[in-house]
């Protein structure tokens, strides 16, 4: 019963395969190799838009090399107070740009709404020297509380944005479970709606060690190219990092595994909210559930052997705590989860 993340999931066979398959023969090397260079074409295809496209070993150095290139040294981005561009790079945004500041705003289930943005833009102090300067909106598709924001939502943001003069962007780690919980293009969640940059994930969706940065902007690829290179992200054996992204978009893996991991958090929120003395903090959207339990039960679930975090961080004490669902997961593991759980609570029920 691990439900700590989908960072603990294995390699998708597939991918796993892929790999293999390009560990042949001598290939060229810096993304001089034939996947490599097919991979601007296979975005493209999927995105319907001629972009340009730099794979990268993390997602946090995917987000801190985007916005690099979307704001200058004095510039300010916005994002959620609990988004990983905020509070989990370990300020990798801030040194990547050269000092650009990240303002975090609030809003319910890891959103921003427009007028969150909006008000923050009027006091932002825009062309007084002595002020950081708004420059880029950054959103997190699915949400640090796996809410998902729909095409009309992105477009409303960015339109507060673009008329304010900031480029936006998107940390889509989870940009999988997003498309396949709305059964939208990914035109319509990103370029369509107004992102210009987005970080497409693979990592926690069935990928060994790969993320894409995704130029819909691609007058940014030149500047990008150095500052991938310099980042040390130009890897020498770029066909591995290419092997994975060309496997995981092929026949839509990509999205047949995380429809896998949303089905079973959608059966996870559901079971648990039919309990005694459970409750969701959050609509499970994607595939991360967040319930409130009581405190005998979580320590009884601990005692059973699962893993899960509380939240709003991993080393929280409150009574919320987080259950991610993966591309791996059996269904066994659900039940599993909603048999203790069920046990744990009506017992906790009945003491009271």
């Amino acid at each position: 019963m691990d439900f700590r993340s989908d960072n603990v999931a294995s390699v998708a066979p597939d991918i796993m395969a892929a790999i293999e398959h390009a560990n042949r023969d001598t290939a060229g090397s810096y993304g001089g190799d034939e996947i490599s260079q097919r991979l601007d074409d296979l975005f493209g295809a999927l995105f319907q838009k001629t972009v340009r496209v730099f794979p990268v070993s993390t997602g946090s150095v995917a987000n801190a090399l985007a916005l690099s290139v979307m704001t200058p040294p004095y510039g300010a981005i916005y994002a959620h107070q609990l988004s990983h561009v905020n509070g989990e790079e370990c300020g990798a945004p801030e040194f990547y740009s050269g000092g650009a500041r990240v303002v975090g705003l609030d809003g319910e289930g890891g959103k921003i709404a427009p007028d969150t943005l909006a008000r923050a833009l009027a006091i932002s102090g825009k062309g007084f020297v002595h002020c950081a300067q708004p420059a880029v909106l950054s959103l997190t598709q699915s949400t640090e509380w796996g809410r998902v924001y729909t095409p009309a939502e992105i477009k409303a943001l960015s339109g507060v944005a673009q008329k304010a003069g900031l480029a936006v962007h998107m940390d889509g780690a989870r940009f999988a479970n997003a498309v396949a919980s709305l059964g939208c293009t990914p035109a319509d969640l990103t370029w369509r709606a107004g992102v210009e940059v987005l970080s497409f994930g693979a990592t926690k969706n069935g990928a060994l060690a790969v993320e894409a940065i995704v130029l819909f902007r691609t007058d940014l690829a030149d500047d990008l190219a150095f500052r991938h290179k310099r980042a040390g992200q130009l890897m020498s054996k770029m066909r591995f990092f290419a092997a994975q992204l060309e496997a995981y978009l092929a026949d839509d893996l990509w999205l047949k595994l995380a429809g896998h991991a949303n089905r079973l958090a959608a059966r996870l929120g559901q079971g648990l909210a039919a309990l005694p003395g459970c409750k969701l903090a959050a609509p499970v959207e994607a595939n991360e559930v967040f319930v409130d339990l009581p405190r005998g039960v979580i320590d009884g679930l601990k005692g059973e052997g699962a893993q899960f975090f509380g939240w709003p961080e991993p080393w929280s004490d409150s009574t919320t705590i987080r259950l991610v669902t993966r591309h791996d997961m059996a269904a066994e593991e659900v039940e599993r989860l909603l048999e203790v759980t069920t046990r744990l609570a009506i017992k906790a029920r009945r003491s009271a």
